[in-house]
């Protein structure tokens, strides 16, 4: 069989990461891409999800469905990040292994590491410390999903690989005013705050903590790349003792820092005032993508035209919902 006939399910494709993935796929000439919606397959049902591997015939998985979202989200719900996680993974992954499938891509997040992990983070610094605590439920959860691919590449030989990316953002991103990453989030209230005439902009924390940021699309190239590896080198890379790959920039910078390029991007020029007051998070999360790099993979988007293609994106959303009660209230 030819690599671009294999028929891949790609779970999450509605996402703004599944959805890069799967135009990067169909770019290289992937034609047999399954996908389904979550009111055709609700991924947290067991029942379904099984049913869905028993009769599809897929040949290799790629896990991008979650449930995701900022500080404030996570702080707000922990339960419902860490079980429909949880739920999502086990379904698909196992489902995935009864049914033969021998090749699976699982995409994680770099919160797994310690909130005082060396910097910049390695690999292997997973469970060597407490992680931080405004989003440890979703980070328990991804790490329970890690485990399960690992521990069923030890048991069963399967060849279940897990990518760890950065921060990310990038067209197709969700910009609730709550449930938005830090980037979509700056974006609209940039956005508002310069449309309202707001002299000034409130970001939460010191602005001092550091951050690294990937493009989705550098990610989605990362996924398929790193899929399309054989498994010799795949092991070769990470030692033969991990199953999961680090995917970053290698660069970062302050929330201040970002703050400053955004709203530039944005066209705000206002003040920007930072609230101490509210929880800053991990003071740093850099990867390190030394690995990565040795499998012949590295990020091309830089962040400020990264920060371009996102303002447009939101425009064109905001444009096209701005009749909508809450325009980009969803998530996608």
């Amino acid at each position: 069989m030819h690599p671009t006939d294999l028929r891949i399910f790609v779970a999450g494709h509605r996402g703004m990461v599944g959805s890069a993935i799967e135009r990067r796929l169909r770019s290289l000439g992937y034609a047999e891409i399954v996908t389904r919606t979550r009111a055709e397959l609700d991924l947290t049902d067991q029942a379904q999800v099984r049913r869905f591997f028993a009769s599809e015939h897929i040949d290799q998985v790629v896990l991008a469905a979650a449930k995701v979202g900022g500080i404030y989200a996570n702080s707000m719900l922990p339960a419902d990040f860490v079980y429909e996680n949880l739920m999502i993974e086990a379904n698909v992954i196992w489902a995935a292994h009864a049914r033969d499938v021998d090749r699976l891509l699982f995409l994680g997040s770099s919160c797994i590491y310690p909130k005082f992990a060396t910097q910049p983070m390695v690999e292997e610094a997973l469970l060597t410390g407490p992680l931080e605590p405004t989003n440890e439920p979703y980070a328990v959860a991804k790490i329970a999903g890690i485990t399960l691919c690992a521990s069923l590449r030890t048991q069963f030989g399967r060849d279940y690989r897990a990518i760890m990316p950065t921060n990310l953002y990038g067209p197709g991103d969700n910009y609730h005013p709550t449930r938005s990453h830090v980037i979509p989030g700056l974006i609209r209230r940039f956005h508002e705050a310069r449309e309202t005439g707001a002299p000034e902009v409130v970001i939460w924390g010191t602005g001092e903590p550091r951050r690294e940021f990937l493009h989705v699309d550098d990610l989605a190239r990362a996924s398929v790349h790193v899929m399309e590896r054989p498994r010799s080198e795949f092991d070769e890379v990470l030692g033969g003792t991990l199953a999961h790959l680090n995917v970053g920039t290698g660069v970062d910078l302050t929330i201040r820092e970002l703050a400053g390029l955004v709203a530039g991007a944005v066209g705000f020029e206002g003040r920007l005032e930072f609230d101490p007051t509210m929880p800053d998070g991990t003071p740093r999360k850099l990867l390190d993508v030394s690995r990565v790099t040795a499998l012949g993979w590295n990020a091309e988007i830089t962040l400020r035209d990264g920060l371009r293609s996102t303002v447009d994106d939101f425009m064109l959303q905001y444009a096209a919902r701005s009749g909508a009660v809450d325009p980009l209230g969803s998530t996608p």
